[in-house]
């Protein structure tokens, strides 16, 4: 057995926090002794499902204040270093870049190795010049630099050439848990329509702004589609605006987060993903767990490694914008038979990003006994 101290900012949502409980409950599950450590300062609380011997401890209860200063990132970094002292971990994991950053430093001296991670495609969201220095300064440092893609293999070698890394891809669930709130697809769309899928955060980055706009060209002749966006953000407003720009109110659904994702991805005919730039997206591979054919824009780095183009999905030049998005979003729509093909080999990433091959290589690289 070993004793796993992993570290993420909260597990308030979001792609990592999703991965970091899956992880936790999968290694307590082989007999490893679990401590989760959300640090964010304001503490917030855990939205996925841990198993009961995951140990939640929250970095914010042990510094006593919730406050975002200087002073306070200073006693979260001290209460940091005495909880890995305390927990006495036989290995560090840490998610996402100011997370990595405070990891290192507070286990510097205590001869614990740091495994770090990070969550997205590095290039595409600059960190600012003190923690791109730090970043860089400090990776060298960790025992290993885990990425999700090649390419975000290709962006550690150029940046941190003497840094330890390791591809290792984000774990499909399939079956999927069910939560909190559960939305029924018929309450939102009625069964006669037929149903173009979009799953994210309402944030800039999943440029769901195009997607609507994509979706326009595509709606016109095709009155039978309807188009649902789950998730919540600050595009909202912007969103609903567009929506009704475009004359797609009664076309265009935005019902927020789900709890029930299942339920809508075997509702759903087709799913989209319009994003600048993504890791390894848990909502694709989803998807197509469910049996979906996916059209995808080929942005860095995730979704050119999950789909395989013309097989179980579609990738989209990026250059050719929102046009070339509504062309391969109308190939398919209008063609049933294709729709239905990809469908049946995209459920092969239940396979190909199981959660025993992807457990595998993140036990290899922590160096666990599950004997």
């Amino acid at each position: 057995m070993s004793r796993i101290l992993f570290l993420v900012s909260s597990m308030q949502g979001g792609g990592a926090e999703r991965v970091a409980a899956l992880l936790c409950n999968q290694w307590v599950q082989q007999g490893h002794a679990v401590t989760l450590m959300p640090t964010f300062s304001g503490r917030g609380d855990c939205l996925y499902p841990l198993d009961e011997r995951v140990k939640l401890d929250y970095l914010a209860d042990r510094v006593g204040s919730t406050r975002r200063s200087v002073l306070n990132k200073i006693k979260r970094l001290f209460a940091l270093r005495r909880a890995m002292r305390e927990i006495s971990p036989d290995v560090v994991v840490s998610f996402l870049p100011p997370v990595n950053v405070a990891a290192i430093l507070s286990a510097a001296g205590l001869e614990i190795p740091v495994i770090v991670s990070e969550r997205t495609y590095p290039p595409a969201m600059p960190l600012g010049t003190v923690m791109e220095q730090a970043r860089k300064w400090l990776y060298p440092h960790a025992r290993t630099v885990v990425v999700q893609t090649q390419q975000a293999s290709g962006w550690l070698a150029a940046t941190c050439p003497s840094a330890n890394g390791m591809v290792i891809p984000n774990p499909v669930v399939w079956p999927l848990p069910v939560g909190e709130p559960e939305v029924m697809p018929v309450q939102i769309v009625a069964k006669s329509r037929k149903l173009l899928l979009a799953v994210g955060r309402l944030g800039e980055e999943k440029e769901f702004h195009h997607l609507l706009s994509a979706f326009k060209l595509c709606a016109e002749i095709r009155p039978d589609w309807d188009l649902v966006i789950l998730g919540e953000g600050n595009e909202r407003a912007g969103l609903e605006a567009l929506r009704s720009e475009l004359g797609l109110d009664g076309r265009v659904h935005l019902p927020g987060r789900v709890g029930n994702l299942a339920d809508w991805y075997e509702r759903a005919d087709l799913y989209v993903m319009s994003s600048r730039f993504e890791g390894f997206p848990n909502t694709l591979l989803e998807a197509m767990a469910h049996g979906l054919p996916v059209v995808s824009f080929d942005c860095d780095s995730g979704p050119r490694y999950i789909i395989r183009h013309d097989t179980d999905g579609l990738l989209v030049a990026p250059e050719s914008g929102i046009k070339g998005l509504a062309a391969s979003l109308s190939w398919l729509m209008d063609d049933k038979e294709r729709r239905e093909a990809m469908g049946q080999r995209a459920v092969d990433v239940r396979e190909r990003f199981s959660m025993a091959r992807v457990s595998a290589l993140w036990t290899a690289v922590l160096g666990l006994d599950c004997s």
